[in-house]
């Protein structure tokens, strides 16, 4: 059996509000064409499919179109799990019909852990694989709350909730391990040592509850999971992967690589696997410095045989007269079409002034996370480290808010 893995999506995504759609547009075709290339039976998508719990009506048809075209080709199932950055209700909805075309949906951990083992058959009815499809796990799933306990003792209940939620499939794949079924398991977290970048964001209140390549059951052949963005081994366990996602999703993503990730099983064994590069269709670049030194950089920006023109952040160092060095800034980009500018940070900076001496660049409250404003006013407020306790639990706001908007509204009864 051949499998790929792929994770992070995110369909859906603006960057600095422009649209992504024609970017996923070329890696969803790209992914067909991978999967008929390289015969693959198995497809395996490890969370964040969307960018938000309410995706647009462009990104659900990217969804489906896709799934309609997978259908055609030599891929005989797909496994699709939640991420956090999923609705469980939206990806659960159309999960009953898509099971009959072999497209297994788990957006959220069922209440019967049964029903994230799913048992891959062919023709004949024989197991091929089986896949605990293990989606991300909020902290109802994996901790009862707990009334004064500390951060440390909210992390050791974490961490040990979910690892009681992978060994509890143990004996529910047992009798298919000992007939040398291969088993894999998918999951959306941090695991302890990963390398993330800054469009993240945290899960588990902080990026709490992080486990360590050696927590998962070693009854699973190969664990595909998703949430960073890079693609990664886990604590130098080959067989413990990040797949990435498959576009640049921020400019902190400008030099990784992206990649899926291709395994074959023979005789109920990983026997081989391969990493797969995935084409740049759009560039993210970076020029730094300035107006004298950027002018020349953009104009002589070359973008190659790229589908889209790039799309740049600038920061630009300046003493005084911003409004002159940006009226050069946009003469730079109007003469330059392969490149567009996003995003444009002023950094100012005062005669014989090293750069680290630099003062801050002015920052505009769309470009803040909601955790980055509640510090800002923390540290405007309050007194240095005195507020710990205020952002641990801004941070359980933070993970509670779409879980509450996803749950149903009950009515109440009218008082007379």
């Amino acid at each position: 059996m051949r499998v790929l893995h792929t994770a992070d999506w995110h369909l859906g995504q603006r960057l600095a509000n422009f649209e992504r759609t024609e970017e996923h547009r070329a890696f969803l075709s790209w992914l067909c064409q991978t999967i008929c290339d390289h015969k693959i039976d198995l497809l395996l998508i490890a969370g964040d499919v969307f960018d938000t719990g309410f995706p647009s009506n462009t990104a659900l048809k990217l969804y489906y179109d896709f799934l309609r075209e997978v259908k055609d080709t030599c891929c005989r199932e797909l496994v699709i799990i939640g991420g956090n950055h999923d609705s469980v209700s939206t990806l659960n909805a159309p999960a009953e019909l898509l099971r009959h075309f072999n497209v297994h949906v788990v957006g959220g951990a069922p209440a019967n852990a049964q029903d994230q083992v799913i048992i891959l058959r062919d023709q004949q009815n024989t197991p091929q694989a089986v896949v605990c499809a293990v989606p991300f796990l909020r902290d109802k799933d994996v901790r009862l709350s707990v009334p004064g306990e500390t951060a440390e003792e909210r992390e050791t209940r974490l961490k040990q909730g979910i690892c009681d939620h992978y060994r509890q499939l143990v004996p529910l794949i047992q009798e298919y391990k000992e007939q040398g079924v291969p088993v894999l398991a998918t999951g959306h977290l941090f695991a302890a040592g990963g390398s993330a970048s800054d469009s993240e964001k945290e899960i588990h209140v902080g990026n709490l509850g992080q486990i360590a390549g050696d927590q998962f059951p070693t009854e699973f052949d190969y664990v595909a999971l998703g949430h960073l963005h890079r693609p990664q081994v886990v604590n130098k366990m080959n067989h413990i992967r990040y797949s990435g996602s498959p576009i640049p999703l921020s400019f902190s993503e400008i030099s990784d690589r992206k990649q899926v990730v291709i395994l074959d099983f023979e005789d109920g064994k990983l026997t081989k696997l391969q990493e797969v590069d995935i084409p740049c269709w759009r560039k993210l670049v970076r020029f730094k410095g300035t107006i004298d030194e950027v002018f020349p950089k953009i104009i002589a920006f070359d973008n190659g045989d790229l589908a889209f023109p790039a799309w740049a952040e600038v920061q630009l160092q300046y003493e005084h007269n911003l409004h002159d060095h940006t009226l050069r800034l946009h003469e730079a980009f109007a003469l330059q079409p392969q490149v567009q500018m996003l995003i444009h940070r002023p950094l100012r900076t005062r005669d014989n002034q090293s750069l680290d001496q630099q003062l801050p660049p002015e920052q505009n409250l769309s470009d803040l996370k909601p955790k980055e404003v509640f510090l800002k006013k923390c540290e405007e407020a309050l007194e240095a480290d005195t507020y710990q306790s205020l952002v641990s639990t801004f941070d359980e706001l933070l993970e509670l808010m779409p879980q509450l908007q996803e749950e149903p509204v009950t009515s109440q009864p009218v008082l007379s």
